[in-house]
């Protein structure tokens, strides 16, 4: 089939807006009709990475309705609403048999490569092959994934909402409740309020703490913060931090911390903010060229955690449906994420906003491929799936 899809071409390039053939899907893959994408830095950071394939479709937050199943595919149906996860899971090797999904090895050559899972591509143009990103590329019109990228959510859903579940919304979450394992009337410290950390700040509040500090540079971060459940802000540029987060926990320091910053400082500040017998995960990641340093005296006494978390060690079929009815229900803010919504051909105008450094960061532009007003998998099951 032919689809509309954002191109990147060139390292560094603006997207181009191009006619591109998409392949039907093969066994453990499935064909999904876009709704909404949002545009993630992280897609910036590949557009200016000499690593990604060229040519690709860029995109790894999408939400949409499920137009065609490839052979052997089991946990979704056509007409279901279905999030992706961009981290897909084998389920047969040593850590998805111990529950540790976000693990799994098995996406990551495919991942790189700029394929699906068997090592090919579904996508060209003119006999030419375009390569996938994150095994999804959602900035396209259509896009064939496989079966577990794709998590069945409620059909009431809205999609710009449920496109941002599968990256910074279920990071932040998972850091907190699945990762951290807050506890309801503990403290919780989290540093960088960006995408993934007001969502941090959401699943600590999901989870009953009883007093969420906000830690960034930006005092528009730290008020924001406040809106999405934090009870106190420190701004990390003024004063001692960890003297700060003492004194609001009665001298000994959070229970958990969480860092969201990917700065290795960030990181050994939350550590020494959190008291003895506490958490501190880390959830960003750091450049590979710094080093984390830590104070070495009493080490062993002080009984605390350091844990490294990716994909806020979520299950994508546990917890992407959790996080939607949460939301459902009220009790977790996602519209608040979506700072604007633009068509496919304004998608570099997303980009151009990533170098405004005074602008919000803490959400997403989400790109939307239908009337709002349409979204009712009933109003799509006859023009796309009949």
């Amino acid at each position: 089939m032919k689809m509309k899809a954002a191109v990147m071409t060139e390292v560094g390039g603006r997207l181009s807006i191009q006619e591109v053939d998409l392949a039907e899907p093969k066994a453990n893959e499935v064909l999904v009709k876009i709704l909404a994408t949002g545009v993630c830095h992280s897609d910036l950071n590949a557009v200016h990475d000499a690593n990604t394939p060229i040519p690709t479709i860029l995109g790894h937050e999408g939400a949409g309705i499920v137009v065609e199943v490839g052979p052997n595919v089991k946990t979704v149906q056509v007409g279901d609403k279905v999030a992706l996860s961009w981290v897909p899971f084998c389920g047969t090797c040593e850590f998805c048999q111990t529950g540790q999904v976000n693990l799994c090895e098995s996406a990551f050559g495919p991942m790189f490569a700029g394929t699906l899972l068997d090592g090919t591509s579904r996508l060209s143009v003119g006999g030419q092959v375009v390569y996938h990103n994150s095994l999804l590329s959602t900035f396209a019109e259509y896009t064939v994934v496989p079966e577990m990228s794709c998590v069945k959510l409620p059909q009431n859903m809205p999609a710009a909402e449920a496109s941002l579940i599968g990256c910074g919304v279920a990071t932040g979450f998972g850091a907190a409740v699945r990762a951290a394992q807050v506890t309801p009337g503990s403290t919780v410290a989290i540093f960088g309020i960006g995408g993934v950390g007001v969502n941090a700040i959401q699943g600590a509040r999901v989870a009953g703490a009883s007093k969420i500090i906000a830690c960034d540079l930006k005092d528009q971060n730290l008020e924001i913060a406040r809106t999405f459940g934090a009870t106190h802000t420190v701004n990390v540029g003024e004063g001692n931090t960890v003297d700060a987060l003492k004194d609001l926990t009665g001298g000994y320091g959070v229970h958990f911390a969480i860092d969201c910053t990917g700065n290795t400082q960030a990181a050994s500040t939350a550590w020494q903010g959190t008291r003895k017998g506490g958490t501190t995960v880390v959830i960003g990641a750091f450049n590979p060229q710094r080093e984390l340093s830590l104070p070495a005296g009493g080490f062993h006494r002080v009984g605390k955690v350091l844990k490294g978390s990716f994909y806020g060690d979520v299950h994508p079929f546990r917890d992407f449906p959790l996080i939607a009815q949460l939301y459902l229900d009220g009790k977790f803010q996602l519209d608040e994420l979506v700072l604007s919504r633009i068509q496919l051909e304004d998608i570099n105008q997303a980009f151009d906003g990533f170098h405004d450094h005074s602008s919000v960061n803490v959400g997403r532009t989400v790109i939307e491929f239908t009337d709002r007003k349409l979204d009712k998998v009933a109003a799509y099951a006859t023009e796309y799936i009949s």
